[in-house]
């Protein structure tokens, strides 16, 4: 079994070793530009077009993140990249989902505390003190409720907080309400209505970009907050910054942008109602993904099928 490994500006070799230990016999080898010799599965992140197109015997591709829109992205624009017959697999969790729950239980709690006002009145060196949101009225609704949004929203749920979940296809969750649809659609509408903390872990797909937009503030409780760990491009950052300005949002907090690194003029840094971290809401987890990609190679190996396979047409 030959496998192909790519994870750029990252030194491979405590991969390399690990992956050694749970596929052992199999021949394993880091991508390098011109290689172009056969092998059975590739484990990549952000590949070039060139380590996937024509790549012979390939029978899956394992993407180390549980978002797929980069390879997705290339597909469109390079058809034919993806092999036909090798489906592409994502990871499930691999120890993200605790990850992800913590960072939005910390902003939640965050904002329904008022610690990001205290932040700004110690700035200003002032002292008074503020009542919390009640937390009955504090709705959160959850924008993408799959394998990572379920558990946020139930993390986020224990905190006594009422929370509503968002997806296309209909999801059932105990003690969150759940709406289903087309973005912008009435379910979507109803969904936002009152929700004090937007929380976006909408999958990057064509029909998800700008879908935090004006329109889509607009429908919140007025005054609320936005927290994303999704993709940046889901964001229109000129009407998140109007959205602030004009007092629809009275903050937020994002891990994700259009542009990574975010470039030392963007007017985000600028702004102080916006808490910014460096994508860090969930890290791939070497061990746990190591654990999960040598236990489906092994599966597909027998011939059994594999979950986390993504449909190519709908982007997750």
């Amino acid at each position: 079994m030959k496998v192909l490994f790519h994870l750029p500006q990252t030194d491979a070799s405590a991969w390399l070793h690990g992956l050694a230990l749970a596929l052992p016999g199999a021949e394993l080898r880091e991508w390098q530009p011109g290689d172009d010799a056969p092998a059975d599965f590739a484990i990549v992140w952000k590949p070039p077009r060139e380590l996937l197109a024509a790549r012979a015997g390939l029978r899956a591709i394992f993407n180390l993140g549980a978002g797929v829109d980069a390879i997705l992205a290339l597909e469109r624009e390079h058809p034919g990249t993806l092999p036909k017959d090798a489906p592409l697999v994502r990871l499930e969790d691999s120890g993200m989902a605790q990850q992800m729950s913590e960072y939005v239980m910390h902003a939640v709690l965050r904002y329904q505390r008022r610690f990001d006002e205290y932040g700004l009145a110690q700035a200003r060196r002032e002292w008074h003190g503020l009542a919390p949101h009640p937390r009955d009225t504090f709705t959160v609704g959850v924008l993408g409720v799959g394998v990572l949004g379920a558990q946020v929203a139930r993390a986020v749920a224990s905190l006594g907080v009422p929370v509503r979940g968002f997806s296309r296809s209909a999801k059932q969750l105990d003690g969150i309400d759940t709406y289903a649809g087309e973005l912008h659609g009435a379910q979507f509408d109803a969904f936002l209505d009152g929700v004090k903390v937007l929380v976006n872990l909408l999958p990057a797909t064509p029909d998800t970009i700008d879908a935090l937009n004006a329109r889509t503030f607009s429908k919140l409780a007025r005054g609320a907050y936005l927290v994303n760990v999704a993709r940046g491009t889901h964001v229109v950052d000129r009407d998140l910054l109007d959205a602030l300005a004009g007092g629809t949002l009275s903050a937020a907090t994002l891990d994700v942008f259009r542009d990574e690194p975010l470039a030392a003029e963007h007017p985000f840094w600028r702004e102080p109602r916006i808490t910014i971290t460096p994508h860090c809401s969930a890290l791939t987890l070497r061990d746990e993904a190591i654990a999960q990609i040598a236990d489906k190679i092994a599966a597909l190996s027998r011939g059994e099928t594999v979950s986390g396979v993504v449909d190519t047409e709908r982007g997750y």
